[in-house]
């Protein structure tokens, strides 16, 4: 009798993850239209910006097609995790920059084990149990509109951000964005870092309640945001589609905080029930080789602060002792610990009782 009690609830359970699965934003077949072999590619970068790197990967795969899912980082993280406890097909690779929503996937048991010259060349801190892997490397940064702040008034450190939000005269208030935390995986990820980083952290905290700090969704729209004026500085943007967007709009300046600067490497995980694992493994692979690295950095997704900083792309080198890479580690299960989230999320609503509370919506 218990045994069917247990059986019943567990497929109630299941039913109700199926029924409530969140839909990814898009989805486009890349690849040759007769392809013998598709893989399921999830993950939380913009396509547009993934493009590139998954053409570099097909040029040499005629049979291969990869049919490319762009997923909200909290959605990707419930539709993974749903796959998994469901037993059923998942997607051949899972690439996402809410790199602690990755850690606690792999702790659960939901990835598949890969060894390779390619993996095994990795930093420890890049890879967790031949199960989890870092393939990028981007800054967190400040961006700001080079037309409204002036020169005096762009803050090179969080230091310098506090002092501007500190400022009697307000120039700042409500003109100042960040990401949404409860709505953004990888927004709680770096506010979290810097809990654990940043002597600031607390005044920070403080001082964006005081100063009317706006907490929204998306990189974009916050960019636009500051392109368009309606924001000023926007704090804890990651670096990549900075970039990819000063490139085109030179009015976006971007600073890599000079007291410290946090790197993110989005991690990779070929999940259990992959249809085909071993494509997965292989794309795993050529994101890690040379060719993979050449394709990455010419999209923005392979940094390296000192080449920006010479060419004027970022204006603030924090130096390679100031930089904080978020080690994929068991470290991160902490952060999706419960308890310590809610503790963490109601810490931050207080600074932030005006937050949007959208849809989980950064990349």
């Amino acid at each position: 009798m218990r045994r069917a009690l247990r059986s019943a609830v567990a497929g109630l359970f299941l039913a109700a993850l199926a029924t409530s699965a969140p839909a990814q934003e898009l989805a486009e077949r890349l690849g040759a239209p007769r392809a013998v072999r598709e893989m399921v590619l999830r993950s939380t970068t913009d396509l547009s910006v993934m493009r590139p790197v998954i053409e570099a990967f097909l040029e040499t795969r005629p049979g291969v097609a990869v049919r490319y899912e762009q997923w909200l980082s909290n959605n990707l993280y419930d539709v993974t995790r749903a796959d998994c406890a469901a037993g059923g097909r998942a997607a051949d690779l899972v690439i996402s920059s809410a790199v602690h929503h990755m850690v606690d996937l792999v702790n659960q048991g939901c990835a598949t084990r890969h060894v390779s010259a390619e993996t095994a060349a990795l930093p420890a801190a890049l890879g967790w149990r031949d199960e989890l892997w870092g393939v990028t490397r981007e800054p967190a940064v400040m961006v700001y509109n080079r037309d409204l702040v002036p020169p005096e008034d762009v803050p090179h450190s969080r230091f310098d951000l506090l002092d501007l939000l500190r400022d009697d005269d307000r120039p700042y208030a409500g003109r100042v964005a960040t990401y949404d935390i409860e709505a953004s995986g990888l927004g709680y990820l770096f506010a979290y870092a810097d809990s654990l980083e940043a002597t600031t952290f607390g005044g920070l905290m403080e001082a964006f309640g005081r100063a009317d700090t706006v907490a929204t969704c998306c990189s974009a729209e916050i960019m636009a945001g500051v392109l368009a004026g309606d924001y000023l500085i926007a704090y804890n943007i990651i670096g990549s589609y900075a970039l990819e967007l000063a490139a085109r709009t030179p009015r976006l300046g971007i600073v890599a905080p000079g007291d410290y600067t946090l790197i993110l490497s989005r991690g990779a995980m070929i999940p259990k029930g992959a249809a085909d694992g071993a494509l997965g493994a292989e794309m795993v692979d050529f994101l890690l080789s040379p060719a993979g690295r050449a394709a990455l950095g010419a999209a923005d997704l392979l940094t390296d602060l000192e080449d920006l900083v010479a060419s004027g792309a970022v204006d603030v080198d924090a130096g390679p002792s100031l930089l904080r890479p978020v080690e994929l580690s068991p470290k991160l299960l902490v952060a999706s610990d419960r308890q310590k989230r809610m503790l963490f999320s109601a810490r931050w609503r207080a600074a932030f009782p005006q937050a949007t509370g959208g849809p989980a919506a950064d990349r």
